[in-house]
């Protein structure tokens, strides 16, 4: 029971966790802005602005150094995760995105040229939007930041 109370009691889980549905719900807002259309997969999935992953890890950070103190070890361990998902989301998961545009269009291709279905390829797609923009990261970093910082002085208040 005591386990439950302490978890209910840890505010950095939670402004996190606040802090990742709201970025969420731009990214889908700003979709919806965008296209004119509601596409659900857009709120939760992979890709668009803000990065998700950006904001929940620079949200870590923030609400460590508050708590802990921006001259703990724990909250060194908390930036360099967060440089490492933000370089992984700009970088690799976005090379991996445009790799996968350009397998789907050589799939078209091949099965227009041979106008039947290969057996050995897959009939579905590769997800073409799984990295980000580095804009897009620095617009979920900044969220994540700004976001913890209101939220701890409200939590600590």
């Amino acid at each position: 029971m005591r386990v439950i109370h302490e978890f209910l009691d840890n505010q950095i889980f939670f402004i996190v966790l606040f802090a990742w549905l709201t970025s969420c719900v731009l990214k889908g807002l700003i979709e919806i802005c965008r296209t004119r259309r509601i596409d659900w997969g857009r709120f939760f999935g992979p890709g668009g602005m803000p990065s998700s992953h950006s904001t929940i890890v620079s949200s870590l950070a923030t609400c460590v150094g508050i708590y802990e103190g921006f001259d703990s070890p724990l909250f060194v361990v908390c930036c360099a995760m967060a440089l490492i998902v933000m370089y992984d989301a700009s970088g690799v998961r976005r090379a991996a995105g445009e790799h996968a545009k350009i397998i789907n269009i050589i799939v078209e291709a091949w099965e227009e040229a041979w106008e039947s279905k290969n057996p050995f390829l897959s009939d579905e797609k590769l997800k073409e939007i799984l990295g980000h923009t580095p804009l897009q990261v620095a617009a979920g970093a900044v969220l994540g930041v700004i976001f913890s910082i209101i939220a701890c002085a409200i939590a600590r208040a």
